[in-house]
């Protein structure tokens, strides 16, 4: 009988050891690419400061992306790409790298633009929302 609650013992505490690993998280995520509802310029905003980022929650799609603590430790970019009669966003992370003091974000931007003179109901309005997991400055290239 000591021996079996001594194996149960053994098995209990074997099955609730610290050795599991945490998963590493991506430096970055695409968090939403929408081809409307931009604004009418172009432009890339980096959010820092956690009203800035709650602002983001007000969105239905990004409410359900964006956890509690993201709020404190990552940043946001919004690359906005402005007035177009594309139907597909062009604007693309290349990539992000991360140094010893910042987080450098590398933007290919193909959009064809349109003066916002004329725009009309066939205009659309792209942009991205990116989270870097870091809340080192952020440079975009």
């Amino acid at each position: 009988m000591r021996k079996v609650i001594l194996i149960v013992v053994i098995a209990l505490l074997y099955s609730c050891s610290s050795t599991k690993n945490a998963a590493n998280k991506p430096l970055y995520e695409v968090l939403m690419v929408n081809n409307d509802g931009g604004a009418n310029i172009k432009f890339y905003e980096v959010l820092t400061e956690p009203k800035e980022i709650k602002m983001l929650l007000g969105d239905e799609t990004l409410s359900k992306k964006i956890k509690s603590n993201d709020i404190t430790d990552c940043n946001f970019v919004i690359l906005n790409s402005g007035p177009t009669l594309e139907n597909n966003n062009k604007v693309t992370i290349e990539k992000v790298t991360e140094t010893s003091t910042q987080i450098e974000v590398y933007i290919k931007d193909n959009q064809k633009n349109i003066d916002a003179v004329q725009t009309d109901d066939d205009t659309l309005y792209p942009y991205t929302v990116v989270k870097i997991n870091s809340k080192k400055p952020i440079v975009i290239k």
